[in-house]
């Protein structure tokens, strides 16, 4: 896919982005040449999928250099910290959001082996595999509102180092073992490497700070953050809002003055009823639901825990909630919004340039990238037709439906570009003279013509061998 300029929807964008920009902090507007580096970048997003140099410079066909696209990216005076907040501004006031839910959850990317200077690599599960990859993990916070599903904030989590050489070393102990007094202490967690929680905590915070004035109605996420402090902390935050998270089955839970795991007390005391569960306010689907307002232990105080299990499930999930006045039906479809974070995922990686090329060196790099890849999502958002979908109460388009769209309308650009110039001819010979510089054929190390195959046959002299 080729281009001569951005896209008409992008370089609308990025004037509206630069206007808000400025709104937030004066010296923060970008310059002419900032404005049109960001949106050819967003662009070469939109046709390559990828935050790649080297591609762009292709789809440009040389117009744009690697070089001068990989300095801008790095020296230019961009407003990084503003960048991200600034679009999201942009976004909540062209679809006049006042209200929403937010949404925690943490996405892991796969990088090559070879990754010394990519921020945050470390050690990661393959759940494809069973074994382990070298990969990046992303903590995200989603707004989820009535009408569109956006990106506002992010962190890289990175595990302790030294932290994470004691667990390995002290599982080897005590797989020898050796008594627990014998085994080193476990140390303090290094203030440079903050927990999962810790960075969900400060994102919760940071937007609460920059968008006080859009009502949080509830905070949704999954059973890593179903421990008492984050989510008392994350209600305060939100101004003494709903949090609902999991809990495991062995979670113990007081009743009647005796102690019980959850999956004891839901199996022989509260057994669920069968229910029809209207799931992310479209479809309906059977459910067996139960719940109670119960002391958890570990919490130190009653918390609302319901019990759900979809049909053709064996086991069930324990949802946990801070606002007990909430119904339990309530409760259980308000989080079943936490899945559209993971539709976010997998259009962020197969769309959105979040990807196997989006892999600039260092944190400025992998932030700046990650950056550039969420105001590509909220690009979209502001698309003129999705915003007259969206303005109309009509189903949103698809991000991939999308973008293949306006694909196709930068490739008519260039097309009726090139119709348009004086001599068409000769800007067609320049354009197939370009063609052959910039995309080079490269050899195949899959092929063995040019080389020797090997010899390939018996030998005589070896036949008394296998005869004996």
């Amino acid at each position: 896919m080729l281009m001569y300029e951005p896209a008409h929807f992008i370089k609308s964008f990025v004037t509206d982005l630069d206007a808000a920009l400025g709104k937030l902090k004066s010296n923060a507007r970008l310059t002419h040449l900032q404005k049109t580096w960001l949106g050819f970048c967003l662009t070469g997003m939109l046709l390559t999928n990828s935050v790649c140099w080297a591609k762009f410079e292709r789809a440009s066909l040389g117009e744009h250099k690697i070089a001068a696209l990989s300095w801008m990216f790095r020296e230019a005076k961009i407003a990084w910290d503003h960048l991200l907040l600034a679009s999201v501004t942009l976004v909540l006031e062209r679809h006049g959001i006042t209200e929403g839910v937010l949404v925690l959850d943490e996405s892991d990317r796969a990088r090559s082996k070879r990754t010394k200077r990519i921020y945050g690599v470390h050690k990661q599960k393959h759940k494809a595999s069973g074994g382990y990859v070298n990969g990046q993990t992303v903590v995200l916070l989603l707004l989820v509102t009535q009408t569109v599903t956006l990106p506002v904030g992010f962190a890289f989590y990175r595990p302790d180092p030294v932290l994470t050489a004691w667990v390995k070393e002290d599982k080897r102990l005590k797989k020898e073992g050796v008594a627990k007094k014998d085994r080193p202490a476990r140390p303090e967690r290094d203030s440079r490497y903050p927990t999962k929680t810790q960075l969900a905590l400060r994102l919760l915070q940071a937007f609460k700070d920059a968008h006080g004035n859009i009502k949080i109605k509830a905070v949704l996420a999954d059973a890593l953050y179903g421990e008492a402090s984050f989510m008392d902390k994350a209600s305060r935050i939100c101004g003494i809002t709903q949090v609902i998270s999991q809990l495991r089955e062995n979670q113990v839970i007081e009743y009647s003055g005796k102690k019980r795991n959850l999956k004891d007390y839901f199996d022989t005391i509260n057994k669920g009823v069968e229910v029809t569960l209207r799931v992310r306010g479209g479809e309906e689907v059977k459910a067996t639901v139960s719940s109670a307002r119960l002391k958890v232990l570990a919490h130190g105080k009653k918390r609302l825990i319901v019990a759900l299990k979809y049909e053709g499930e064996t086991d069930y999930r324990y949802l946990v909630a801070t606002d007990m006045t909430w119904r339990t039906m309530d409760t259980v479809q308000a989080y079943t919004l936490r899945w559209l974070v993971e539709v976010f995922f997998e259009d962020w990686k197969l769309y959105e340039g979040w990807g196997r090329e989006a892999k600039q060196l260092d944190e400025e790099g992998s932030s700046r990238g990650l950056i550039l890849s969420l105001l590509f999502d909220h690009c979209l958002l502001l698309h003129p037709e999705q915003t007259a979908r969206i303005e109309n109460k009509l189903p949103a388009y698809t991000v991939g439906s999308l973008q293949r769209k306006s694909q196709m309308d930068v490739l008519i650009e260039f097309i009726k570009a090139l119709l348009e110039d004086k001599n068409p001819a000769d800007k067609l010979k320049q354009l197939a003279g370009l063609i052959d510089d910039v995309f080079q054929l490269m050899p195949s190390g899959k092929h063995m013509v040019g080389r020797d195959l090997g010899r390939l046959g018996s030998t005589a002299s070896l036949q008394y061998r296998a005869a004996g």
